[in-house]
């Protein structure tokens, strides 16, 4: 049986002579919310697992020569996002609870909530963190390759020797913003040809923000005396995820945030559950919580990404 958080290890709480006492008296990182509801379609589920599939474009119609000619329909990718379950706990001893003389330790459920949403922010910034590698944290992906590639495919036969690469090595500057954003609206469909792509959207690390700020909000004579107009201004947004600064601080993205919304998936299967109870026989009060939850994405073709060394 776990230990309860007792009086002994608290007993300065069970006297009048302190001044003050604080709990959790600093705010953390970007909450869930402010990054979940930024980048994901957050659905509901009720399956064990959710799966998604992709229809490909049909081809050119062809000039007529006298007889009918029938087009092939190739299949896109299957991707498959299993939520997994989160859960933990807290368990006081009933006479720290009775005994302690200030307003702390009042909302356990509360507490277990913020740990809770703490670790989906940290989840929610995986797919990013993580956009270089093809090993999934809760998806399986029929294509196999990591959300930035240079190695896409498809099924239908056409070249991807063009508009198949979402992945680069350049540090973020004005010039290789321009270049990724021509790089993306080349991108392909399963066939091979031009799709709308509408990259408006800079993500990066705190570290680079200021760079990312200045990129997009400096009028005229970017990196420049002659005052020239600076054409990114108002181009782009900048979403500073702070998160990402734990894994690069040079790594950064460009995407079409409308696409990103409809390929990023943040699948609430269970959300979090709160449950007190005390014990009949040790009178120790627990506190617990529960969830399942999962994310991924169905198609790369929302993103650009640079990793750089």
């Amino acid at each position: 049986m776990p230990n309860p958080i007792t009086s002994s290890q608290f007993t300065k709480l069970l006297f009048n002579d302190l001044r003050e006492v604080t709990e959790n008296a600093i705010s953390e990182l970007q909450k869930k919310e402010d990054m979940i509801n930024k980048v994901y379609r957050v659905i509901s589920g009720d399956s064990a697992q959710e799966e998604f599939y992709d229809i490909g474009a049909l081809p050119d119609i062809p000039e007529f020569n006298g007889k009918l000619t029938y087009l092939s329909l190739s299949p896109g990718y299957y991707t498959k996002i299993e939520p997994k379950e989160y859960a933990g706990g807290v368990m006081f001893e009933r006479k720290l609870l009775d005994d302690k003389k200030y307003n702390v330790m009042m909302d356990a459920a509360g507490m277990l909530g913020n740990s809770y949403g703490r670790v989906e922010s940290k989840v929610a910034a995986r797919p990013l963190a993580y956009a270089f590698s093809s090993a999934f944290d809760y998806m399986i992906s029929e294509e196999g390759v990591a959300l930035c590639s240079s190695s896409h495919t498809t099924k239908s036969g056409t070249s991807t020797s063009s508009g198949f690469a979402n992945a680069g090595t350049s540090a973020i500057s004005k010039t290789s913003v321009a270049a990724t954003r021509i790089l993306m609206k080349k991108f392909r469909n399963d066939i091979s040809e031009r799709i709308v792509i509408e990259p408006n959207m800079l993500i990066v690390p705190d570290e680079l923000y200021d760079k990312a700020l200045e990129i997009t909000g400096t009028e005229r004579g970017l990196d420049s005396a002659e005052g020239t107009i600076n054409v990114h201004k108002g181009r782009y947004d900048v979403l500073n995820w702070l998160r990402l600064s734990d894994y690069d601080t040079n790594n950064w993205f460009m995407v079409d945030s409308s696409l990103m919304k409809k390929f990023m998936v943040w699948l609430n299967r269970i959300p979090p559950e709160t449950n007190t109870t005390v014990d009949f026989e040790t009178f120790t009060v627990k506190h617990s919580i529960y969830g399942r939850y999962a994310n991924g994405f169905t198609n790369w073709r929302f993103i650009y990404g640079h990793a750089v060394s």
